[in-house]
């Protein structure tokens, strides 16, 4: 007797329309989603963007808000993927109700409404605050690089500008003068349906890449103006721009200063594994739950200039001060001290990087009586015991989670204000995927 298998007839036709909520399992995280944008989000701001009556009716603007949020989750990002998964997955398909919006409908939708998509931050962690996530007990800050979308070798140093923007120049005057010089003869021999004074390939490149240097050139020199103009720091050795001995004079770029053609917003930084063109994404985040209670992104390398306005941000986004915040050495100074202590928040802050067998970070150049001092001794006095050891289990998985499981180590947009309100985006998926995991969403 032979073994009797289950059918398999793909071309069986199905009595009944299938319904999405079979594609995937009741618990998982698809369902989880969309019925959080369509139940638990007011998308009034986005919704309101649509007043012209006229023209093929659009897609539904929280069916695309739903696809965008599922998609971060799931760690795909391009506005391709997005739209070969709407044909493809069934998960997309449980999100989308069948419908199979292409890329540019879907990269369009994106860049339109982020301001409105940034937004969404405010929302989710409120749900989350509900939830019980967020406690504010203690709260971690940290930094972290990530590569724009743009390479580092599309930069050009300042120093490089002058001698390139010279030469270019130069080549550039002398084909011309030639070009005066033999225009009736190249005229003549290219024939009547050619004047003959016709820009070469070759040269138009130049120029405008010649173009594209002073232009560079000009913005270097206009921040350099803008950083001469602006007031010093009060903090002697804990101030990253005091000036040295080497430096040029004040309004002159350092010819080391450079400047990215692709995104000329974005900065080389240096990360543990060398050199990236890139930007600098802030967290603050609850060491509860992991929640991420405020979030912000610049093209500065140093940390130490954005916990401040980090901590005012958590109040701003929750309505309290967090009890206790702790935050590694890079964003020590005595003006980041001062601050904390005006705000009534127990600071646990590293003020130099810790040696192994050392019970807490070196004290670094502080000076007696300072309040780096104050700290480093705050620190050692209370050892493995000291609250700064929630710092790294709380913000690094958090960075772990978004760049390593989710995949997200470059940007897709460009210019500093539409990237802030990208890692805006991936940081209000986080605080979804907590809130998912809470309810017992499956992914």
């Amino acid at each position: 007797m032979s073994k009797t298998f289950r059918a398999w007839d793909v071309d069986q036709a199905w009595l009944l329309p299938a319904s999405v909520h079979d594609f995937v399992p009741a618990g998982h995280i698809a369902h989880f989603v969309r019925d959080t944008v369509r139940e638990g989000l007011d998308l009034t701001g986005l919704l309101s963007c649509y007043d012209e009556e006229r023209g093929y009716p659009p897609y539904h603007p929280a069916m695309m808000t739903a696809l965008l949020l599922y998609a971060y989750s799931q760690g795909v990002y391009s506005s391709r993927r997005i739209a070969r998964a709407c044909e493809e997955r069934v998960d997309f398909m449980a999100v989308t109700g069948l419908n199979q919006p292409d890329f540019r409908t879907i990269a369009d939708f994106r860049k339109r409404h982020l301001d409105v998509l940034k937004g969404l931050f405010q929302q989710v962690l409120e749900l989350c605050r509900t939830a019980g996530l967020v406690k504010l007990g203690h709260v971690a800050l940290d930094g972290t690089k990530i590569k724009a979308n743009a390479s580092k070798h599309k930069a050009m140093s300042y120093g490089r500008m002058k001698g390139a923007e010279e030469k270019l120049a130069a080549e550039v005057a002398d084909w011309m003068k030639q070009a005066a010089a033999t225009d009736m003869a190249e005229d003549r021999a290219q024939g009547s349906d050619r004047r003959g004074d016709e820009t070469p390939d070759w040269v138009a490149n130049k120029a405008r890449r010649l173009a594209k240097i002073r232009e560079a050139k000009a913005a270097l020199e206009a921040q350099a103006q803008a950083a001469a103009a602006a007031p010093r720091g009060q903090d002697g050795d804990d101030d990253p721009q005091a000036p040295s001995k080497s430096e040029p004079p004040p309004g002159v770029p350092e010819d080391k200063a450079q400047r990215n053609f692709t995104d000329p917003q974005s900065r080389i930084m240096k990360t543990n594994d060398g050199f990236i063109q890139g930007y600098n994404g802030q967290a603050a985040v609850d060491a509860e739950h992991q929640i991420i209670v405020a979030c912000d992104l610049t093209n500065q390398g140093p940390d130490s200039p954005q916990m401040l306005d980090m901590t005012d941000r958590i109040e701003a986004n929750t309505g309290t001060m967090p009890v206790q915040l702790s935050a590694d050495a890079g964003y020590c100074s005595e003006d980041n001290l001062r601050g904390l202590e005006e705000r009534k928040i127990d600071g646990f802050v590293a003020t130099g990087r810790q040696k192994h067998g050392t019970a807490a970070p070196a004290a670094g150049r502080a000076k007696l009586g300072s309040r780096r001092a104050a700290m480093a001794q705050k620190l050692a006095d209370q050892g493995h015991n000291s609250p700064y050891r929630l710092r790294k289990q709380t913000v690094e998985p958090v960075f772990g989670q978004i760049k390593q499981a989710r995949g997200f180590r470059q940007f897709l947009l460009r210019g500093l204000d539409k990237v802030k309100a990208e890692w805006t985006l991936i940081c209000t998926v986080h605080n979804l995927l907590k809130l998912a995991a809470l309810s017992g969403a499956c992914p």
